[in-house]
């Protein structure tokens, strides 16, 4: 397995390179365009991800996280879900690397524990809904989210539930 996956990424390499050849694609040219593209997409997104990066520290420095720790944990006591992987479970719809800081967090003080390991299968089994649609969204203008947003936060709920139950039952 070391193997394959060592090989792997320069024979994808190898194999599109060559495609190209057969198909007497200009490869430099073309990569060239698509570097332009990339670079024009990241500058029309910079507005969308300045938004959210604000909304994520004005939420985190406001102390809704801990309001929210508060009322809920009636609820989480009896999903057996520790306090520390609170925040995890609030963040991580929001932003991936503040999820991931605050996972390494949990883990940091006890890498064995229920807890950690818990916020780690959250993480695995979540994504960061608000950074995607922000992402994807704004980098081909869409403006009106329609039926995504509720459905990414669904399925973040769903998985996070997954994550309790599944972790209870191991």
């Amino acid at each position: 397995m070391n193997t394959l996956s060592l090989w792997a990424l320069p024979a994808i390499i190898l194999i599109i390179l060559t495609t190209a050849l057969v198909k007497k694609v200009p490869v430099y040219e073309a990569f060239t365009e698509g570097a332009k593209d990339g670079f024009h997409t990241a500058v029309n997104i910079i507005p969308y991800l300045a938004a959210i990066i604000v909304a994520i520290s004005m939420f985190r420095a406001s102390g809704c996280i801990e309001l929210i720790g508060q009322v809920l944990a009636p609820v989480l006591n009896r999903l057996n879900v520790p306090a520390d992987v609170l925040p995890v479970i609030i963040v991580r719809p929001l932003s991936g690397s503040a999820a991931l800081g605050l996972f390494s967090e949990v883990a940091r003080s006890a890498p064995d524990s229920y807890a950690a390991k818990l916020a780690a299968v959250m993480i695995g089994s979540s994504e960061t809904t608000f950074y995607v649609l922000t992402v994807y969204f704004g980098s081909v203008g869409i403006s009106k989210l329609r039926y995504a947003l509720p459905v990414g936060l669904l399925a973040d709920f769903i998985g996070i539930l997954a994550a309790i139950l599944v972790c209870n039952y191991m």
